[in-house]
């Protein structure tokens, strides 16, 4: 069984490029240059210079010692949170910006939810001097105004999107409106690994980086390059797919997702894709999808705005499909609970999406022994607002 894409852009049954004809020049351009591009030495060396110098990787492994004798096992975090611009989301920016410039393209777009690639997008597109839209819906826009501060700050436009349930979804859309009316000029830095092929396989291979580092971190700090498990959270699956990278074809090394509940798995209110999903097509591939019986997108719901999407990236749809990974389906609650539990247990308040991770311990059974990697994939000054509420601090 593998675990990596294939030519035709499928892993096993989900991937491929379902797009508008509009669209085809743009994403053929991508997929018959990125892999030649991303391998060329002089790309290689600008790309780790910027990750090391600019990102500020490598990103600690740190050993939670409190967090691990709470619930008996051995926890290691995988900072991404301590990422400039707070997230994983800045590792695939700075590749796709430096795609875009060998492509020669002068115009950048993107869609953001929490605001966090969002954020990423914009700071690439200042460091590089590139102009920079990005797509938000008028609800993530309320609940995630710091970072549209930041994106403002950074000298991005920052275009609400008011259709539909006015969050990522509805972002993603309009970005991908505007590419089909910019095809010339413009790059779409997509989020997550999700879209038209070559996007998930390439988004996947800039947060590669992760995995990466987790092996010789891990070998300096247990004397062995796999952990027994590796965690992140997933909306799209970004921060999943490049936590996961390296362990894809490890079969000792257990893979373990953690979705979005919101109110419950079957309170109408979720974004438990895996749980609620069927296969259908969106935003460009096939995947699992929140689908009504006729095939209509149904709106997910997640107090994290980083994770109600009604989709997930194709590559996780084969790892929970193919039983490869086990998936978790957490609540508002639950998440925010572990979010405030590491926040008093290890001076880390962790973004809301990567409290969803956090929480995995309500519902999987570590041994004591077990080395457990959990990415910390942003941190939590973007939500300080939504946790002063929740908790009435």
């Amino acid at each position: 069984m593998s675990y990596q894409v294939d030519e035709k852009g499928y892993y096993g049954d989900f991937g491929g490029a379902y797009i508008p004809e509009m669209l085809y020049p743009n994403v053929e351009e991508l997929r018959t240059t990125y892999l030649d591009i991303i391998n060329e030495p002089s790309f290689k060396e600008e790309f780790h210079q910027l990750l090391k110098d600019y990102v500020g990787r490598p990103s600690p492994l740190y050993y939670a010692n409190r967090l691990s004798e709470k619930h008996n096992t051995k926890v290691y975090l995988k900072r991404e949170d301590l990422n400039h611009t707070g997230a994983h989301k800045v590792n695939n920016t700075i590749g796709q910006i430096l795609v875009a410039k060998k492509l020669g393209k002068n115009r950048i777009i993107a869609e953001t939810g929490a605001g966090q690639h969002g954020v990423a997008t914009a700071t690439v597109c200042a460091l590089m001097g590139i102009e920079c839209i990005v797509y938000m819906g008028e609800i993530d826009i309320k609940r995630q105004a710091p970072n549209v501060a930041r994106m403002k700050m950074l000298g991005a436009e920052v275009r609400p999107a008011k259709s539909g349930s006015k969050t990522l979804k509805d972002a993603t859309n309009e970005a991908i409106r505007d590419w089909i009316n910019n095809p010339v000029d413009t790059h779409y830095i997509i989020g997550s690994a999700i879209g038209p092929h070559p996007y998930p396989d390439m988004v996947t291979r800039f947060q590669s980086i992760i995995s990466e580092e987790i092996k010789w971190q891990l070998k300096e700090k247990e004397g062995r390059e796999n952990p027994d498990y590796v965690v992140a959270c997933i909306g799209g699956g970004s921060n999943a797919a490049g936590t996961y990278y390296h362990f894809l074809d490890q079969p000792d090394v257990g893979i373990i997702a953690v979705e979005a509940a919101g109110k419950g798995v079957n309170s109408g209110e979720s974004a438990a894709t895996s749980q609620l999903g069927k296969e259908g097509i969106i935003h460009g591939c096939k995947t699992l999808l929140m689908q009504t019986t006729d095939g209509q997108i149904t709106e997910p719901y997640s107090i994290s705005a980083g994770l109600d999407y009604p989709g997930v990236g194709p590559l996780h749809s084969h790892l929970y499909k193919t039983a490869r990974g086990e998936f978790f389906s957490v609540t508002d609650n639950d998440a925010m609970t572990a979010g405030l539990e590491l926040s008093q247990l290890e001076g880390i308040i962790p973004a809301i999406e990567s409290s969803h991770a956090l929480a995995v311990f309500n519902d999987k059974k570590f041994k004591p022994e077990d080395v457990v990697v959990i990415s910390l994939s942003g941190r939590g000054d973007k939500d300080l607002d939504t946790y002063i509420d929740y908790f009435k601090l």
